[in-house]
């Protein structure tokens, strides 16, 4: 088949939409299909231009089998509601021209990845003058995202882009989500059961998995053996809810618990800041891919903040990593969610921004090795049964091969 794919975010981005865009396009480029990726430098999540990019200019290059062409986009210092905005407005635009020769090029399918929206209004527009089969992949509900987290207020403004995100999705082929409840979100937006189809996010088990000497990478940053280690590591971004962290850090600042923050983001100066007076925090730049399987196993316990109202509008990509490791999770999450139903069979799901019950559960597993050991192992057997790579693009695979 011949597969574009739409994805603003793209390797050698290690974290969030940008790992799963590659992962999937390099499996399907190894099984012999001819993929082409239009997407932006890579700058995620430090929001900063990955050298040797450059933010604004076009490129082309082949990484892995898989043809990739670099569109510009500003991406800002500091990230505001509205600046935010500009951004994603910056790529849709640049795109543009880019997609429109792809009408040449005859395409099987055009794969859409949300976010950004914005890109689903030309992609699609080339995908029916094409005709080209085409899906619409949402990796978070921006839209409700935004409003749920107050980035954006104004109730008339939410009907109007809910509308348009009813009217455009009902023009895909099939819209894809990564998670059961999101399907069924989309099914509350109108998307037919037909067209709904669920992609979850996957991991590679035999990348991720638990090691038999635990503590082998500690050295590396002077932890001793005995220290019970709570990790988080990836995006600090705003919406993450991290400040429930550093609170936690500072009512167990007696305790043998080390805070380790591992990543970058818009609100790491903040949270550095606010961790100052914490002596249990320690902050670390995001490991290289090759180290990652050893720096989740360092941990003890794996943490997974969220935002009240963010739970079923996005799966955290993190997730799939942490429960791969065999390590325990303390997740806060909303009643009844995804997040809430797979977190309680291998870790803790506390209330969201209820710092006293975060506190508690990570101070209980902490004291409790069996505990740990139980659900670090309930951990690994849920990603083994639902996560593999191979199995969920196998599957992916032939659901493109029966479209086209």
């Amino acid at each position: 088949m011949k597969i574009l794919i739409v994805s603003m975010n793209y390797a050698p981005e290690l974290t969030g939409i940008g790992k799963y865009s590659s992962e999937m396009a390099e499996w399907l480029a190894v099984e012999g299909h001819d993929v082409t990726v239009i997407c932006a430098p890579p700058y995620y999540p430090s929001w900063k231009i990955n050298p040797p990019y450059v933010a604004w200019k076009y490129k082309k290059e082949q990484l892995n089998g898989v043809k990739v062409i670099r569109c510009p986009i500003w991406v800002p210092e500091s990230v505001t509601g509205l600046k935010r905005m500009i951004h994603l407005v910056s790529f849709a635009m640049s795109s543009i021209p880019i997609l429109l020769l792809q009408i040449f090029r005859i395409n099987n399918v055009i794969f859409t990845v949300e976010p950004s929206f914005l890109n689903s209004f030309t992609a699609l527009f080339v995908a029916k003058l094409s005709r080209a089969n085409s899906i619409l992949h949402i990796q978070d509900f921006e839209i409700d995202v935004a409003f749920e987290l107050g980035i954006v207020k104004n109730k008339t403004l939410k009907r109007t882009l809910l509308k348009i995100e009813k009217i455009t999705m009902s023009f895909f082929d099939v819209v894809s989500t990564s998670s059961e409840a999101m399907v069924d979100l989309l099914h509350e937006k109108g998307v037919p059961r037909s067209k709904a189809y669920l992609f979850p996010n996957w991991v590679d088990v035999d990348q991720i998995y638990p090691l038999k000497n635990k503590n082998q990478y500690r050295s590396n940053f002077n932890i001793d053996n005995d220290t019970c280690i709570a990790l988080y590591s990836g995006n600090m971004g705003e919406k993450q809810g991290l400040e429930i962290i550093i609170e936690s850090a500072n009512c167990l600042a007696n305790s043998k618990i080390l805070f380790l923050m591992c990543g970058s983001g818009v609100a790491l100066k903040r949270l550095k800041k606010d961790s100052r007076h914490a002596p249990n925090v320690l902050w670390i730049d995001l490991q290289p891919l090759d180290r990652l399987n050893m720096l989740l196993n360092m941990a003890d316990i794996h943490l997974l903040p969220q935002l009240a109202g963010a739970s079923d509008l996005l799966m955290p990509s993190k997730l799939n990593g942490m429960l791969s490791s065999a390590i325990p999770i303390v997740a806060t999450t909303d009643k009844n969610t995804q997040i809430e139903k797979i977190v309680s069979d291998c870790g803790i799901a506390t209330e969201p921004e209820n710092v006293k019950e975060f506190s508690d559960a990570i101070l209980k597993l902490s004291m409790d090795d069996n505990l740990r050991r139980g659900l670090g192992k309930n951990a690994r057997n849920y990603a083994e049964k639902n996560l593999k790579y191979d199995v969920i693009m196998r599957n992916f695979e032939h659901k493109l091969l029966d479209m086209v």
